[in-house]
């Protein structure tokens, strides 16, 4: 699934990035919710650099997901 809106929180499980159209670098991360479920989210390039795996990510209504 993936997702950038809502309320959620989770822990990173994996970090990828990707020319998936051959020119623009996609920065996404697998994302274990708190019910268990996989979540993949497209980050900016200093939040993917940021986190790690373990690291808790928290996404509010209406902001961008951020280190929690």
């Amino acid at each position: 699934m993936t997702k950038s809106e809502g309320n959620w929180s989770g822990i990173v499980a994996k970090k990828s990035r990707a020319l998936l159209d051959g020119s623009n670098l996609y920065r996404r991360l697998e994302v274990r919710l708190d019910d268990g479920t996989s979540l993949d989210v497209k980050v900016d390039r200093d939040l993917w650099k940021e986190l790690e795996v373990g690291d808790r990510l928290v996404q509010r209504e209406g902001e961008q997901p951020r280190r929690g």
